[in-house]
């Protein structure tokens, strides 16, 4: 039989601590199993986040485009002329147009 002194059994009782530790953080943790759920659903989050936002510079992106001093479209300049200048009539709709 082994000789398990004081100094033996003190470092089981801090090496079995420890390793509950370990395993608390394992499951309770941060990044642990139970945070594994919420941060998927965060994940999905910022994907439909980056989605709206990648939409949004694609639609700055091809008004840009349309204001190129070289090559403006001039329905877009004379209804941003009008706006700015404030010349548009309350009675007055602009139809804007969805080409796809």
């Amino acid at each position: 039989m082994r000789n398990s002194g004081p100094g033996e059994r003190t470092k089981q009782v801090v090496a079995l601590c420890f390793l509950l530790a370990l395993a608390g953080f394992a499951v309770a943790g941060p990044t642990g199993l139970l945070a594994w759920s919420e941060n998927a659903r965060a994940l999905d989050q910022r994907h439909a986040e980056i989605a709206k936002l990648t939409e949004k510079r694609d639609a700055l992106r091809n008004r840009v485009m349309l204001l190129d001093p070289d090559a403006a479209d001039p329905d877009l300049a004379s209804e941003l002329v009008r706006e700015q200048l404030g010349v548009i009539h309350e009675d007055e709709v602009v139809v804007t147009l969805d080409e796809k």
